[in-house]
């Protein structure tokens, strides 16, 4: 009976600390610092090159609507003209001759007309006293009408006489600057023949050419990086405005248009040489290191992306394009302002709390999420 009663307060002791023990939750593990980075615009190692240059978007080939002897050219290329400014003018002689007949055949034409109508008033007074007869008074009317559309038709030749006067003086648009010149004072111009080209202030683009091959990988909208010659290194963005629907018969391209952002505007000046970039692989415009890319759990690529919120990290499925030596154009599934893990994602499992760092080992998050301290026992 001693011996049940020891053994029973023997077990109910070592339930006891057990049970003690068992109490006590474990310290939660610290954060483990991970390398993280922002996916980055495409390098030009992942991207297609294509030399260019900058144009207006408005460019303008201004002539004269008449033709003649161009007695004055008012401008050179390269100068900044305003909106109404005279441009060039062509000898008016002719043109004033042209005017003063036209306001003669008017002139005749109205004297025929009074002289009508006169007479079809005294017609239809003689009508009435049946001192004529019916047909001859319709007569007199019927070329009473004709002497009315003669006038007008006069009238109608002298307004075009007067506006082609005024047509020997080419007249800007709008503001702009003359991009080239095509004529010279002394020379017989045809009416329509490009005396200069305006290129007018607002948005300036970059014209390219895009090869046949490949065309179906580009779309208007899609994302581009321009290049100046005059200004290695420094890249501008932009997005296509404009391909042309069908290929050049000689070079077998596509003629496009890349647009500028707005801010990159004061940047360049009209003729400058440039490189345009675009993403060879369906538009890509972001880019990550290639330790980035895990395998998902659904068997696709994906990334680990830090919730800035909790400092946790969560598996993000992506599409990719082509890898290159160092880097991969990312298609879809993160944003240029995720922080993506860069390394060691291996490691990592869904929802750990994790240290974001940059290259030099600084803290990136402002605020880490809190490790429970461990009670005391």
């Amino acid at each position: 009976m001693r011996l049940n009663t020891a053994t029973r307060i023997g077990g109910c002791t070592i339930v006891l600390l057990l049970a003690g023990c068992g109490g006590k939750e474990p310290a939660p593990a610290a954060a483990p610092p991970v390398l993280v980075v922002q996916p980055g615009t495409v390098s030009s190692e992942g991207m297609a090159t294509y030399p260019g240059e900058v144009h207006a978007r408005e460019e303008s080939a201004l002539a004269f609507r008449v033709g003649g002897n161009m007695v004055k050219r008012h401008v050179d290329a390269g100068q900044r003209v305003r909106k109404g400014q005279v441009l060039a003018e062509l000898d008016p002689a002719d043109l004033a001759l042209q005017a003063q007949s036209a306001q003669a055949q008017y002139a005749s034409a109205q004297a025929d007309l009074v002289r009508a109508r006169d007479d079809y008033n005294r017609y239809g007074k003689l009508v009435d006293q049946q001192l004529v007869s019916r047909s001859t008074y319709d007569a007199q009317a019927s070329a009473y009408k004709a002497a009315q559309s003669q006038a007008d038709a006069a009238r109608s030749n002298l307004e075009v006489a007067r506006n082609q006067q005024g047509y020997s003086r080419l007249l800007a648009p709008a503001d702009g600057v003359i991009a080239s010149r095509q004529a010279e004072a002394g020379q017989v111009v045809a009416a329509g023949q490009t005396i200069f080209t305006l290129a007018a202030d607002g948005a300036r683009e970059i014209a390219i050419a895009l090869p046949e091959a490949g065309i179906g990988r580009f779309a208007v909208g899609q994302p581009a990086e321009v290049e100046l010659w005059a200004h290695p290194g420094q890249r501008l963005h932009g997005t296509i405005r404009e391909i042309a629907p069908a290929a050049d018969s000689q070079t077998r391209t596509y003629a496009t248009r890349v647009a500028l952002a707005p801010e990159a505007l004061s940047a360049v000046e009209l003729g400058q040489s440039a490189r345009v970039y675009l993403a060879a692989a369906d538009g890509a415009a972001l880019q990550l290191p290639l330790t980035a890319i895990q395998r998902g759990a659904q068997g696709g690529d994906a990334v680990w992306v830090v919730d800035q919120a909790d400092g946790k990290v969560h598996s993000r499925p992506v599409r990719i394009g082509p890898y290159a030596s160092e880097q991969v154009p990312v298609l879809s599934g993160v944003a240029a302002t995720d922080w993506v893990v860069a390394g060691g994602g291996h490691l990592l499992r869904e929802g750990q709390p994790v240290t974001p760092v940059d290259r030099a080992n600084r803290p990136l998050l402002a605020k880490q999420p809190a490790t429970a301290a461990a009670p005391q026992p």
